[in-house]
Formats: C-alpha cells, sequence, structure tokens
C-alpha cells in the first residue's frame, strides 16, 4: 500500500491547481491567435486610457503582448486632452465644430508640438520598457499621410475649421518597412498638405480608419470612453454588439457628434477591405486583449455587409 504522505498519492482525487484557470484563458485565445498570426491590427489609442496611468501602462502590455503573439499592431493617436490643456496654457480658446477641433494656425503649432513631442513620445516609451519595439513618426513622414483642407457641413453649410485636413492619400511604405523589421510604428495624427507647405490637424480616428484600409489591416481598433454603441441612448444603456456597414450607416445621422468620426471611421475601413471594425470602452483594463482573445469580447463590432455569420470574430 502506497504511503499517503508520498508524492505520488494523490488521496483519489486531482489536486487542483490554483494555476488551471490561467491555463483555460490561454486555451480560449487559442482559435483567435491563430486566426490573427501574421495579420496588421491597426488600434487607434484616446479617450481615458490616454490619461489615466494605470489604463495607459495596461494599454502598451497589450500591443506588445499582440506583438509577441505575432500580431503586427500599428498605433495611431491623437490627443484632444493634452492639447486643450497646451491650448489653455497659450491663452487659445478650444473649438469644436462637427466634432472636430477649429484649428488655427497658433493652435496648429501648439497641436503639432504636443502630439508629435509630447503624447507620442510618451507613449514609445511606454511601449519600449518591454524592449526595443515603438518607433515614432507622423503623418508628415515619408509621406505617410497627404491630406487637403476640411470643410465639415454644419447644417447645410460648409464651414471652415481652419487647418483640419481631409486626407486624400497615403503612403505605407514607412510603417511596412517597420513592420517588417519587427516594430510597434506609433503614428501622430499629423498630415502633409498636397497643395502647400503646411501641415493639418486630422482627427485621429479618421487617420486610423484611413491607415487600417491602406495597410489591408485585418482589425481597426477604436478606443473610446464608453461601451460601444448604444442601442437607443440616452433611454437605454444596451449596447449593439454587432452590426453591418449598412445598419451602421442608417444610424449615422442619429449619433451623438463626438461619436460620428469613429464610428465613420469603422464604416470607411470596413468599406475598403478591413474585416472587422471594432468601438470598445478603453476605460476597461487589458480591453484591447478582451476583445481580441476572448470569446465574448466588449464593445462593437462593424463588419462588412458581405461578411458570413461565420466571421464574427
Amino acid at each position: 500500500m502506497s504511503d499517503p504522505k508520498s508524492p505520488g498519492h494523490s488521496s483519489g482525487t486531482t489536486r487542483k491547481h490554483t494555476a488551471l484557470p490561467k491555463a483555460q484563458i490561454l486555451i480560449e485565445a487559442l482559435p483567435w491567435l491563430t486566426r490573427h498570426q501574421g495579420k496588421t491590427v491597426v488600434i487607434k489609442f484616446g479617450g481615458n486610457a490616454m490619461v489615466d496611468e494605470e489604463l495607459k501602462a495596461a494599454f502598451a502590455q497589450d500591443v506588445v503582448f499582440l506583438h509577441h503573439a505575432g500580431l503586427r499592431p500599428v498605433v495611431v493617436h491623437g490627443g484632444g486632452p493634452q492639447i486643450s490643456k497646451a491650448l489653455d496654457r497659450h491663452g487659445i480658446v478650444s473649438e469644436f465644430k462637427a466634432g472636430l477641433r477649429v484649428t488655427t494656425e497658433d493652435a496648429m503649432d501648439v497641436v503639432r508640438m504636443v502630439l508629435a513631442g509630447q503624447v507620442q513620445r510618451e507613449l514609445v516609451g511606454l511601449l519600449n520598457q518591454h524592449g526595443p519595439l515603438a518607433i515614432g513618426l507622423t503623418g508628415e513622414d515619408a509621406h505617410t499621410m497627404t491630406a487637403t483642407k476640411h470643410q465639415p457641413r454644419v447644417d447645410g453649410e460648409l464651414v471652415d475649421i481652419g487647418r483640419v485636413g481631409e486626407i486624400t492619400e497615403i503612403d505605407t511604405g514607412a510603417i511596412e518597412a517597420l513592420l517588417a523589421d519587427g516594430r510597434i510604428p506609433v503614428v501622430s495624427s499629423i498630415a502633409r498638405s498636397q497643395d502647400d507647405g503646411h501641415v493639418y490637424n486630422v482627427n485621429a480616428d479618421t487617420a486610423a480608419a484611413a491607415l487600417a484600409a491602406a495597410l489591408d489591416a485585418e482589425t481597426l481598433m477604436v478606443l473610446t470612453d464608453v461601451e460601444g454603441l448604444y442601442e437607443d441612448w440616452p433611454n437605454s444603456d444596451e449596447v449593439i454588439s454587432r452590426l453591418t456597414a449598412t445598419e451602421l450607416e442608417k444610424l449615422l445621422p442619429e449619433l451623438a457628434s463626438g461619436m460620428v468620426p469613429k464610428m465613420e471611421g469603422c464604416l470607411h475601413a470596413v468599406r475598403n477591405g478591413v474585416h472587422t471594425a471594432r468601438v470598445i470602452d478603453g476605460r476597461v483594463p487589458h480591453s484591447i486583449l478582451l476583445e481580441i482573445f476572448t470569446d465574448e469580447g466588449i464593445g462593437t463590432m462593424v463588419v462588412p455587409d458581405a461578411a458570413p455569420e461565420g466571421d464574427a470574430a
């Protein structure tokens, strides 16, 4: 008879390992790891995740995890809160029309300084705590993003909002080279002008969507400060988990102005070759991993009209 105290004795039951749930989580991620292997994922970094220290650190960990899991993440960022603070310090009033920042010549200097010199540097630094991975660039670099003046319609009238750009061309060469070299590109949403020597402030949601389409990305992920697209806000906080491009297009006129560039970006992406576009709650730590590697996912996913049900990953 075996000694009940011996290491090989199981007392008739298998010892419950405290680490087992970790193994189950990893196994759940396996089909998604397989599906996304080698695929490009464009992530728009924004909202509360940009200003909360813990969320910033969790975001950096998620992006590095994607990289080491065999995906090719590209990060695109704006810097709304930081730009507003800097403009305030310079005595420049922040004004928005059609959900976009009115950008005068003076404001553009501040926008460029904050995006390329502050927000990008901090994000690159956070990613590079995990290894020599991230490289920052702006849309000006290597003609990555070219734009002309954007004039939105407000109440049927075209409105001049200053040096705000509408992307006319994307050159993915520099980003593709960085990805091929095993790097994580971090792109500030500033574009060179197509027709003069100036630069343009480009909405970061719009920039991320245009890059995702040009890179033939598998997924566009847009971090925001809400759970997703609400079914009937403010009457209900039910989140729409999945909708097609056409369904989204019908909803666009009813959306709050701040949500419009995000959802227009998702629509542009899936109409131009990106397989899925997702709006996810950046207030949730590790929301990117939850969305990509779990069965439930979080937030709202937009798919092309022709996508079969099986593609809703």
